[in-house]
């Protein structure tokens, strides 16, 4: 065997002893190394996964420093031996092992047939040659590297006069050739060396570099049947291994030796068998460290039958795998011929006429504008020098898929009878007079102009009053197709005007969309939460909406990705709000606004029986006499538990109710439930609201407001009371105050609030001061304002005359009436205002027993609009002056 040193010398390994030069140290000597068979002193290199078999090569990569420099110098002896060893975790990266417990203690003795020293790394490519076992871990100096210091000439000269002389001392006492003493001199330093190893003392650490080890004598065997059969069985199935993979062939041809049969040397054909095996490392290590040769070839059997398998496998996936892509090709293949002879026959044309011809048959029954018809042709003029593949293909595929999608000039044939419309709404939806009456005006004219034309609505009221319903029950009685989209929380402007082509995944806005799913150029368009629509840096998508919802500019609405005019203005808008004070007045002016109030309790209750319980009792499969809800009880559910001013929450009680009897039924427990006013509790708990007036009787300070907010009609108590800083206006004076009263405001009041209470107390002062000079109350006491119920904000313009009615009946001492509520402004000068949501306001003074309401004289008309079931029974005040509000609170 030849040995061949380092074929790159790097700069970086460590210099050679002082003694030696480096002339001595020559890396570049071939030399032939018998290979000895007692080496007791190993350096150690731990590999992962596989070990080494003996007679089998590996490479093996070395980065550890200090395994470097014993390598190195290892071979600069001609020494170039080691014991490989497997780690006992596959996980360690470690070259170096901090303990012998890390490895395994049986190895193989592994010659360095090759070495490349790549500088902060070594490539070796070892034979291994026999097993060996550790028997315990070398103690080895390791002084770091000294820093080189630059000699002088002196010091060169005289380390030099050393060195010849210690070379002439060996070659006269020898009488060697120049290349035995270089040997010999190198000796000399491994013995120096050899001194400084020792074993490791108790209690010393160390990283495992050099090892004391033993050879492992193969136990006797004789050549018997059993082994016969084994030997012939593993080569049997090594030979099958080859034939399903081979792959293995080019390894096998690599691991065996020339001139040696492999069936006449059983102990080699188990490490054979196991460096063919990609078994788990314990199972090789097995093998390596089994001694009875009969044993040792069952292990490699099993593990080869195991890669026989695995072989198998992987040959019926492989045919798996090959027959699917055989069958693609082959369909591929196939279809092309298909295309080809159809094209020859004139049945099938190219792609790109195909879908040319397909966009122009979309077309062919619709009435295109000009302007659109010509951008059609030049984008299919286009698309036939584009590529197929390219992006900018599918870019203007899409396009025109778009552009012909769109319904341009058909329309759906309305319903203009009045009757058939009258009985769908009337169905549908209780109540709603105004909306209702607005969309049969709307079907009388069309039917007058014989065509269709486009409006815009607005409907705009609490929630759950069947705002988005009633608009889906319109495009029914239109016969109008009905599409849906909310704005609430919208900040992008390209939802509604659409994405610019240039980017990538761009599409059109919800109007064009709309267009394309309804195919009709007179859809209902529902946008749902306008008042909510919000703001980005996207831009302003109530800036949008101006265009859309303006029927002088939706003529030729453009949007962003068509990019040519497109006719909206025979769509129907209908938007919905809860309140108008979150919409731009230029928005507000577009449409035409309808106010929907929320419902009194009568109207709950035929909504309720009408509506809601057959719904409910529909969708849970219960029957008629199954369930019986009386309307006592139903009232009792709409005054305790549901005053909201929707039917939202009312519908979730009934279904609550019929869920609970759908599950007595099932259970049989109960054929037929009577749900009456003393039952109720069972199905929907305790009720919510238990009283309905905060006060029985109303004591002096306090007098009962109305209120209005997106959620319905409230009563407000304004309550008032003296605090007492000072016993009388004398002593005030003597301490040196001024004598003016402060007024003190809580209950989370807003600032238009606050500022009506300043011009309350301003206004209640001068009435006291005109009709009684003596009562100084309100100007030298200080008073505390307060609106019950203090975490919930409250503000508006609508509470003046309440506060001052308080006030005054605060300074005169005097309750007022007990069957008395009031809303309206009041101004400086003592004249009553105008305020909204009077419905809301007098729904809520009915619903807690209140008979007398004052209003302002300006909400006449609001009034007079009311149903005679909510005007029933109450007596209405409308004033225009405070006098009017004093004389009537105040009165017996």
């Amino acid at each position: 065997r030849r040995f061949c040193t380092n074929r790159a010398a790097d700069s970086d390994s460590d210099d050679p002893p002082e003694e030696v030069p480096e002339d001595i140290l020559s890396t570049h000597l071939p030399a032939t190394v018998a290979i000895p068979e007692v080496w007791p002193h190993l350096p150690v290199i731990a590999t992962r996964r596989n070990p080494v078999f003996p007679r089998f090569m590996k490479i093996i990569e070395v980065t550890n420093p200090l395994l470097i420099d014993i390598i190195r110098r290892k071979v600069r002896l001609n020494q170039p031996y080691a014991g490989v060893f497997l780690k006992r975790n596959d996980d360690n990266e470690n070259e170096v092992v901090e303990n012998l417990s890390d490895i395994y203690n049986v190895g193989t003795f592994a010659q360095i047939q090759e070495m490349q020293d790549l500088g902060d790394k070594l490539r070796l490519v070892v034979t291994a040659h026999r097993r060996i076992k550790i028997v315990g871990q070398l103690f080895e100096d390791l002084d770091p590297p000294q820093p080189k210091a630059e000699e002088t000439d002196a010091e060169k000269r005289r380390r030099k006069h050393r060195v010849q002389r210690l070379i002439k001392q060996v070659r006269n006492a020898n009488n060697d050739s120049p290349s035995d003493v270089e040997a010999k001199t190198l000796e000399e330093m491994e013995k120096v060396k050899e001194s400084k190893r020792r074993p490791l003392v108790e209690g010393e650490k160390q990283p495992v570099l050099m090892v004391e080890v033993e050879n492992i004598k193969q136990e006797a065997f004789k050549q018997t049947e059993e082994v016969k059969a084994l030997t012939q069985e593993v080569i049997k199935t090594i030979r099958d291994i080859i034939t399903m993979n081979p792959l293995y062939r080019e390894s096998l041809q690599q691991m065996l030796h020339q001139n040696q049969r492999v069936v006449d040397n059983p102990i080699y054909l188990c490490d054979l068998g196991a460096s063919l095996s990609a078994a788990d490392s314990p199972e090789l290590q097995a093998i390596l460290e089994e001694m009875d040769i009969p044993k040792r070839l069952l292990l490699s059997l099993s593990l080869l039958k195991k890669e026989l398998e695995l072989s198998k496998l992987q040959q019926k996936i492989g045919r798996e795998v090959e027959q699917k892509v055989k069958e693609q090709h082959r369909k591929y293949i196939l279809q092309e011929q298909l295309k080809v002879i159809k094209k020859e026959l004139g049945i099938e044309k190219d792609d790109k006429d195909a879908i040319g011809e397909k966009y122009r048959e979309r077309i062919k029954e619709k009435v295109v504008p000009p302007a659109v018809s010509a951008v059609i042709e030049e984008e299919l003029n286009k698309l036939n020098f584009l590529e197929g593949h390219s992006t900018e293909f599918n870019v203007t595929r899409n396009y025109l898929d778009w552009l012909t999608s769109l319904p341009w000039g058909v329309m759906s044939e309305e319903n203009l009878d009045l009757d058939r419309a009258t009985q769908i709404l009337d169905a549908d939806h209780y109540g709603m007079d105004n909306i209702k009456k607005r969309i049969l005006e709307f079907i009388a004219v069309s039917q007058l102009r014989g065509s269709t034309q486009g409006k815009i609505l607005c409907f705009h009221g609490p929630p759950g009053v069947g705002k988005t319903s009633i608009a889906r029950s319109i495009a029914r009685a239109l016969n109008r197709e009905y599409f849906r989209f909310s704005v609430g929380g919208m900040t992008d402007v390209a939802e509604i005007k659409g994405h610019r082509r240039t980017y990538v995944g761009a599409m059109p806005g919800k109007l064009i969309q709309c267009l394309k799913k309804t195919q009709t150029e007179n859809p209902l368009v529902l946008i749902d939460e306008v008042d909510k629509i919000g703001r980005g840096y996207q831009g302003d998508p109530q800036a949008a909406l101006l265009e859309l919802l303006d029927k002088e500019q939706n003529k030729n609405f453009l949007d962003h990705y068509i990019d040519v005019p497109v006719d909206l203005s025979h769509v129907l808008f209908i938007c919905t709000a809860n309140v108008l004070d979150t919409i731009p007045e230029p928005l507000r002016d577009r449409m035409e606004m309808i106010e929907m109030s929320g419902y009194v309790a009568e109207e709950k209750l035929a909504i309720a029986k009408q509506y809601l319980i057959p719904q409910a009792m529909s969708e849970s499969g219960l029957k008629e006499d199954h369930i019986v809800i009386r309307d006592e009880s139903l009232l009792k559910l709409v005054k305790n538990y549901c005053r909201e001013s929707g039917v939202r929450n009312l519908q979730k009680h009934i279904e609550k109710i019929i869920r609970k009897v759908a599950y007595k039924v099932v259970r049989k427990e109960s054929e037929h439930c009577d749900v009456t006013e003393d039952s109720l509790p069972t199905y929907v708990g305790k009720p919510i609201f238990v009283q309905d007036r905060m006060y029985k009787d109303t004591p002096p300070g306090v007098v009962m407001g109305l209120a209005w907010t997106a959620m319905g009609g409230s009563t407000l108590y304004i309550e008032t009371a003296k605090r007492k800083y000072i016993e009388n206006a004398e002593k005030s004076k003597e301490k040196g105050n001024t004598g003016d009263g402060t007024l003190q405001l809580t209950g989370h009041l807003g600032d238009v609030m606050k500022e009506s209470a300043r011009i309350a107390l301003t206004v209640a002062r001068n009435y006291v001061y005109k009709n009684d000079k003596t009562n100084t109350f309100l100007e030298t006491e200080h008073i505390h304002l307060h609106v019950p119920e203090g975490a919930t904000p409250k503000d508006g313009p609508s509470a003046g005359i309440t506060i001052t009615t308080a006030l005054l009946s605060l300074a005169l001492n005097r309750p007022v009436r007990e069957d008395i509520a009031m809303t309206g402004e009041v101004s400086l000068t003592g004249k009553v205002l105008p305020v909204g949501g009077i419905k809301e306001k007098i729904i809520a003074a009915k619903r807690t027993g209140v008979t007398c309401i004052i209003l302002p004289d300006e909400n006449k008309k609001d009034f007079t609009e009311l149903p005679d079931y909510i005007k029933e029974g109450l007596d209405i005040h409308f004033v225009s002056k405070y006098e009017e509000v004093f004389k009537i609170a105040f009165a017996q």
